[in-house]
C-alpha cells in the first residue's frame, strides 16, 4: 500500500496506543506544521495516542498562478463558494481513508480515530470521515469548509460523530461565514457540530488549542479536563 508520508508522535510515549489521531495540514504546508502544539494540548497522560500528520503531495495551484507546491487539492477561484477540484479532493480523501485502515489494522479501534485538519486540510477531513464505512471517533476542522457539501454522501454510521468546528473571526483567507455555513451544511445532514470562533486570522490561538484538547480528552476519557 502507497500510505501517505507523515511525521507521528506518540504521547506521552510511555503507554500502549490505544488511539490515533490523524491531522491534516493546510495548502502549501507540511506535516511538521501541528506537532508542536501536542505537548500544549493538555490531552490526558492516560491514554496513549498516536498523532499522525500526513504531509500532502506538491501540485501546481491555480489560484497561486499555478506554482507547485504541498496540496491536498487545486483550488480554481477564490469566491464565498471556493471553486476546488473535487476529485482531488475525493482523491486525498480516500488516501486519508487508508491511513485510517491502517491504525485499525495496528489494533486502533475505529471508534477511537478522530480525524482533523486545519484550512484545505479539513475541507479534506470533512469528506474523508464523514464517508468512512466504520464509526470514528470525532472530527475536529479548523479554518475551514466543507468544499463537497453538495455532493457528500454521508455513511449513517457517522450520524452522530462528534464534531468541533474552530474558526477565526478576522480570518482573511477562508471568511468565517464560510464556517458558519459549514455548520449548517452539517445540520442539513443531521450532524450537530460544537461551533466555536476566536479573535484571530487564519491561525490557532491559546484559546483553541485548549478547547482541542477538551475535544481529544472528552472522545478519549468521557471528560473534558485537561492536564496541567
Amino acid at each position: 500500500m502507497d500510505y501517505l508520508p507523515a511525521h507521528e508522535e506518540d504521547y506521552p510515549g510511555d503507554r500502549e496506543v490505544t488511539a490515533s489521531v490523524i491531522w491534516l495540514h493546510g495548502l502549501g504546508s507540511n506535516g511538521h506544521d501541528f506537532p508542536p502544539i501536542i505537548p500544549q494540548l493538555g490531552v490526558s497522560r492516560a491514554v496513549g495516542i498516536r498523532f499522525i500528520f500526513p504531509h500532502a503531495p506538491s501540485m501546481p495551484v491555480s489560484i497561486n498562478n499555478g506554482h507547485v507546491m504541498p496540496a491536498w487539492y487545486d483550488i480554481k477561484q477564490v469566491n464565498l463558494e471556493r471553486e476546488v477540484d473535487t476529485e482531488q479532493l475525493c482523491a486525498s480523501a480516500r488516501r486519508v481513508h487508508d491511513l485510517i485502515d491502517r491504525e485499525i489494522e495496528r489494533g486502533v479501534p475505529s471508534e477511537r480515530i478522530i480525524v482533523s485538519g486545519f484550512s484545505q486540510g479539513g475541507a479534506v477531513t470533512y469528506e474523508a470521515a464523514l464517508t468512512y464505512p466504520k464509526k470514528l471517533g470525532g472530527i475536529m476542522a479548523f479554518s475551514t469548509y466543507l468544499a463537497t457539501a453538495e455532493t457528500l454522501q454521508l455513511n449513517p454510521v457517522q450520524n452522530d460523530i462528534p464534531i468541533l468546528v474552530c474558526h477565526g473571526e478576522t480570518d482573511p483567507v477562508v471568511p468565517e461565514a464560510l464556517g458558519r455555513n459549514s455548520v449548517q451544511a452539517l445540520n442539513r445532514l443531521g450532524l450537530l457540530a460544537d461551533y466555536k470562533t476566536y479573535p484571530m486570522d487564519h491561525a490557532v490561538c491559546p484559546a483553541e488549542v485548549m478547547d482541542i484538547g477538551r475535544f481529544i480528552n472528552r472522545v478519549y476519557t468521557g471528560r473534558e479536563a485537561l492536564e496541567v
